[in-house]
């Protein structure tokens, strides 16, 4: 990020500490609890985000060299990628074209060839049939017209793309609207990925993006954990067509007067956060990201899962102890302790911070909204003129799929009937 914007963005927060002003979104939205429960719209969803929409599958980092692979299965099409000999990212339908058994079941690893375990008929990882197993008894083949169903694949930025429906295009472009720079600076392709993990979730997808889509809870919610950490209350926020950028400050922002402007860093104070329409979340940092993807059930909208994957730098990597833990040259937002006043994370770490505020803390208190809108009593929740990133969401999904606009919570009429979807 230019040194003149992280400079700008601190400034931002540090006068909304001073005066004790948040972001202010303009007004207050009403959104219908049936947005979280009504299973047409979730059908319409799905087709349009997710059936017919490129996805994030992950960083450069989830293939680090020439023989990785990972595969995933999160929205309706059972994804391999790889990387193929000439360093290329491929994506392909994860099935064998004899009988369509899952050829890979391996989250992630490494492997010049991929075996099907039903018949054995084998493939390169450019998707090339290479092998059929005792191909005189089974007849001619063509192996030329019997590779892997490859889908269409983009690798920007540090960033990996691919769209399940094959035929289709992906222009990066049209997904960052203006954040190609801004994401190009932080060089995500040089990071190398450390851990993840998968969370089943009894809650909409929706809801549990809109955990994401606020700091008003922090001082609350997270008084003993990530309160103790970050400024509640404050937050620098932009929008980028459908994305956005919400960047909300540590306690050590206060610091920030012992060091000459010019040494400013917006990272050593701040955590930075895009969202990246429709579904994923990543904080970002020079030495340590964290990609959130969050994914409907399919045909039930109470229901849904969110990936974690933790990427670090090599730096940060190289400076690993016999503990697991790295020392950062400077504070680090994300950092559990302090070794010789210099910030110490691990990727141990960093799971533990999701085990114990987003599953325990945020996501808890997403799953007891599921089930007030379940319950039908409660008509519509209100964003406030606090809560920027929640209205954002919410008003650009719903313009995608051409829905009515969101209300302004000033037409609240106690005891009015249910407002539509």
């Amino acid at each position: 990020m230019h040194h003149e914007l992280q400079l700008r963005i601190i400034d931002e927060l540090r006068e909304g500490l001073a005066r004790r002003a948040n972001h202010d979104a303009g007004g207050q939205m009403r959104v219908p609890t049936a947005s979280y429960i009504d299973r047409d719209l979730a059908a319409r969803e799905w087709d349009a985000f997710f059936g017919d929409h490129p996805q994030l599958v992950g960083l450069s980092g989830d293939l680090p060299a020439a023989g990785s692979f990972f595969t995933c299965a999160d929205f309706g099409v059972p994804v391999l990628a790889t990387r193929d000999a000439s360093g290329n990212f491929r994506a392909f339908v994860n099935a064998c074209r004899h009988r369509g058994a899952r050829l890979v079941e391996q989250t992630r690893g490494t492997g010049a060839r991929f075996t099907c375990p039903f018949h054995g008929w084998t493939y390169a990882a450019d998707g090339a049939l290479v092998a059929v197993t005792e191909a005189e008894q089974f007849g001619p083949l063509d192996k030329s017209c019997h590779g892997l169903i490859e889908l269409p694949a983009t690798e920007h930025l540090g960033l990996l793309w691919v769209h399940p429906r094959s035929g289709a295009t992906i222009e990066p472009a049209s997904l960052l609207l203006g954040l190609d720079a801004e994401l190009a600076s932080w060089d995500l392709a040089r990071l190398q990925h450390t851990a993840g993990r998968t969370l089943e979730l009894r809650m909409n997808w929706k809801l549990a993006n809109d955990t994401f889509g606020e700091t008003y809870h922090f001082s609350r919610l997270h008084r003993d954990t990530l309160g103790q950490l970050f400024h509640g209350d404050v937050l620098a926020y932009e929008a980028f067509g459908r994305n956005h950028r919400a960047v909300f400050p540590s306690r050590t922002i206060s610091k920030l007067d012992q060091r000459a402007r010019e040494e400013w860093r917006l990272d050593s104070v701040a955590t930075v956060l895009y969202y990246l329409f429709p579904n994923v979340q990543m904080t970002v940092s020079r030495h340590l990201v964290t990609v959130f993807r969050i994914y409907p059930e399919a045909g039930d909208p109470r229901r849904s899962r969110l990936r974690v994957d933790h990427y670090y730098s090599p730096e940060a990597l190289a400076r690993l102890d016999d503990s697991g833990r790295t020392l950062i040259d400077e504070h680090t937002v994300y950092a559990l302790e302090a070794r010789d006043g210099q910030a110490t994370i691990s990727p141990a770490a960093q799971l533990e911070i999701v085990e114990s505020t987003l599953e325990h803390e945020d996501l808890r208190m997403a799953e007891a909204a599921q089930r007030t809108a379940e319950s039908g009593c409660v008509t519509h929740f209100v964003f406030g003129r606090n809560e920027a990133p929640l209205q954002h969401f919410h008003t650009s999904f719903r313009s995608a799929l051409g829905l009515a606009p969101l209300t302004s919570a000033a037409t609240d009429v106690p005891g009015s009937a249910r407002p539509a979807r």
